[in-house]
């Protein structure tokens, strides 16, 4: 049987590809449209206050990341088991449970930005009079009090295509706004809004589509169920309390980049690392849809002990997530400076190198972008902790000596470097896991 038969007979690998295929057109959509906003928005702001909207943005995802417990991945791994096995009450407890967390959270983190503003304004953006900017943004914290939480259940009914359909819907209304703002010579408060208005469309269309989807599976008073049904609390605390931990490191160390750039040099360094890290994240267009359809079916193998489906599975999407990403990483480095121009002018030419260094750790990265979910299936909760501690410490101690002699460079090598040893390890060990649990069963 030839390779590609292989695939093609493969009925979990095809459900994979249809399930994933609805969200990638869609979010292949959405990306065009998101370049035609990154296009105008470079152009109308310049590379400072491309780099101010950037740390705005991240300053308040990050402080939300502090306190978030990545509900999305409680609710795949233990509400996909208890919907698989019908238990129902046990499902609905822990929706209701992840639901008040998550938006408690989200209050939390409001609050907080509310209080730092001022701190983010004197030493991150270092411009003043833009505190009212990280508060007013920070609203869409308030918006997407339950996108964690929403965005699992829709994994775990089979509806995760919906949240490609939102997507779709919030980058065609922010693109709306943003070329408004640019033909009509607008400012970078219209820009921010245009930004808030997506993210915080995105936030209560999941809550919605995943409020329906709950209503079908456990019926219209699910929320009723008390949170005494829940009977592995000490467990499930672990799980949350772990992928808190988790969540708040892989955000300090890998998705705060905009923080840690503008803390060493300042915003016009911001905006090259902006254009070099967007255009770069191309790469998770095809990945993502396959990230939120691979983990609810890698948790049922799991659950199932059927090990030797789950690493022919594994085998399978990573042959076919190497095959696109090397394609893709190939062709932006060597069209690279092309792409910068045409996506932001020649102003951002300085973002190639960067974008370089960055290509090697995401095409690795979204080669096995399965390491975390892997393991999170396995009970094995604590061990990402450990190794994207390790390798963000490692990270962050290079920064102080080599971003500010290198620049946005290096902070683009550090970023790949902290992929791939975190990655690797994280694969090691639970490809080790496997076949330990392979020999005791």
């Amino acid at each position: 049987m030839s390779l590609l038969s292989k695939f093609k007979n493969d009925p979990l690998f095809t459900k994979i590809l249809r399930s994933s295929g609805s969200l990638f057109s869609n979010n292949t959509i959405a990306l065009g449209l998101s370049v035609v906003q990154g296009i105008m928005a470079t152009r109308l702001l310049g590379p400072a206050g491309f780099g101010l909207i950037g740390v705005v943005m991240s300053f308040a995802s990050t402080v939300n990341s502090i306190f978030s417990f990545r509900m999305s991945e409680l609710v795949v791994r233990y509400g996909g088991e208890y919907l698989n096995k019908q238990e129902k009450e046990k499902a609905s407890a822990l929706m209701k449970a992840a639901s008040l967390t998550e938006g408690i959270v989200s209050l939390i983190a409001f609050l907080v930005v509310l209080a730092t503003a001022n701190v983010a304004e004197t030493y991150l953006a270092k411009t003043p009079n833009i505190a009212w900017m990280f508060t007013f943004f920070a609203v869409n914290l308030l918006a997407n009090f339950n996108t964690e939480t929403s965005t699992g259940i829709l994994q775990i009914t089979d509806r995760i295509k919906l949240q490609g359909t939102i997507n779709l819907i919030q980058a065609m209304v922010t693109t709306i706004i943003i070329a408004w703002a640019f033909f009509f010579n607008g400012s970078i408060t219209l820009v921010l809004i245009a930004y808030l208005i997506g993210k915080s469309i995105i936030g209560l269309g999941l809550f919605i589509a995943a409020q329906i989807q709950l209503h079908k599976k456990l019926g219209s008073g699910w929320w009723r169920t008390p949170l005494s049904a829940l009977t592995a609390r000490k467990e499930i605390f672990r799980f949350a309390f772990s992928s808190n931990i988790s969540a708040t490191i892989i955000k300090l160390f890998r998705e705060s980049e905009p923080i840690w750039v503008v803390f060493f040099l300042d915003t016009t360094a911001v905006g090259y690392y902006r254009v070099a890290y967007t255009i770069t994240h191309f790469l998770a267009i095809p990945a993502e849809p396959l990230i939120a359809t691979t983990f609810p079916e890698i948790n049922r193998l799991a659950v199932e002990k059927a090990w030797n489906k789950l690493k022919s599975f594994l085998k399978k999407v990573t042959a076919f997530s190497f095959a696109y990403n090397t394609a893709i990483g190939i062709g932006l480095i060597l069209f690279g400076q092309w792409v910068i121009r045409i996506y932001s002018g020649t102003d951002y030419l300085d973002a190639y190198p960067a974008l370089v260094a960055l290509t090697v750790g995401l095409v690795f990265n979204y080669t096995l972008f399965w390491n975390r979910p892997l393991l999170l299936a396995l009970d094995l909760p604590e061990f990402p902790v450990y190794v994207t501690l390790a390798a963000g410490i490692i990270k962050l101690a290079l920064s102080f000596w080599l971003v500010p002699m290198y620049g946005v460079t290096a902070a683009g090598g550090l970023l790949s470097f902290y992929y791939i040893a975190s990655v690797g390890l994280m694969v090691l060990r639970g490809l080790r896991e496997i076949k330990r649990l392979e020999i005791r069963d």
